[in-house]
């Protein structure tokens, strides 16, 4: 059935689910919502799996016309304008809309990226398991593109829930323009027995050249030992790794990107990932050394606190 009517599609929406993984070693990049935190919770406020398609919305978002007769939304992720036919909204809960209202989603405040979740998960082909848009290959999603002006979104069935759902103020995600990365060196981290403490002791801005592919940053360049090259032969990366190209200056490479030829000297634990999505442009990023025990930690502790916040948002007292 059908969901929405692009009126103006903003300055990057993107459909994505939690992406396509199984593919990464036939050089397919996975693709997914960069803020997989921001995604799990706008889909909880809506009644949702937790990996059903929604709308990624970068910086500055999209006004969209309901087509269905009544569906639920949500936004959650970086702190941007929204309205409901001309009138303030809130983020973070669970909002009640029908055919012919006007959502308009504005400019980010703090943060990065925004994920708009609709009753049902929006309806796309699935390509290679999931229905993620990987811009750079042209595959998923609408036509593995951005959302244009005219296009018509679909949706999956599914019953607006019987009580709204909203977010504790305390639950609710900070994006500081600060932030402090947990990273793991390596995997070619005796390329840099030097310059792991430079790497690992400095603040890196982040520069315009920042997408879903990868961010790269400017600051205190950190250079390969004597004797090792400054350029290995490509192989696979994941989402996380940090590349130092010749100049010694850091990208962290994310979504839309599966080889490389550059050494990497550390790699982003998978539960940083999201402050990343949130950074913008002008912010400064500082790596702390983390190790895979740590990482595992973490990522347990993220998972017990959506389980935690999905029990509250089903069963509030």
């Amino acid at each position: 059935m059908d969901a929405f009517r692009v009126i103006s599609p903003g300055s990057l929406t993107t459909v994505q689910d939690r992406g396509r993984y199984r593919f990464i070693d036939r050089g397919v990049p996975p693709s997914g919502a960069l803020d997989l935190t921001a995604f799990r919770i706008a889909n909880l406020l809506v009644g949702n799996p937790e990996g059903a398609a929604a709308l990624e919305i970068t910086m500055a978002g999209p006004v969209l016309e309901v087509l269905c007769d009544a569906a639920d939304v949500a936004l959650a992720g970086a702190d941007m304008d929204l309205t409901l036919n001309r009138q303030a909204a809130p983020m973070w809960r669970t909002l009640r809309v029908k055919k012919g209202d006007l959502i308009r989603v504005g400019q980010a405040k703090s943060g990065c990226r925004a994920c708009l979740a609709v009753t049902g998960g929006i309806d796309v082909p699935l390509v290679m398991g999931s229905r993620s848009t990987c811009v750079k290959a042209k595959i998923g999603g609408v036509e593995g593109r951005a959302l244009r002006k005219g296009d018509v979104l679909g949706r999956f069935a599914g019953q607006p829930l019987r009580h709204s759902r909203c977010v504790p103020p305390e639950s609710v995600p900070v994006h500081p323009a600060d932030i402090v990365l947990r990273a793991i060196p390596g995997p070619q981290e005796e390329a840099f027995a030097r310059g792991l403490d430079t790497f690992f002791g400095s603040s890196y801005d982040i520069t315009p050249e920042a997408d879903r592919m990868g961010y790269r940053l400017q600051g205190p360049p950190v250079h390969h030992d004597e004797g090792f090259p400054q350029s290995i032969i490509s192989e696979p990366t994941i989402p996380g790794n940090v590349q130092l190209p010749a100049d010694g200056q850091p990208i962290i490479l994310l979504v839309e990107q599966t080889t490389g030829g550059y050494s990497k000297i550390a790699t982003v634990i998978s539960s940083d990932i999201p402050k990343i999505a949130q950074a913008v442009p002008g912010s400064r990023v500082r790596f702390r050394r983390s190790t895979l025990e740590e990482a595992h930690r973490v990522c347990r502790e993220q998972a017990l606190r959506m389980r935690e916040l999905e029990a509250q948002l089903v069963s509030p007292r």
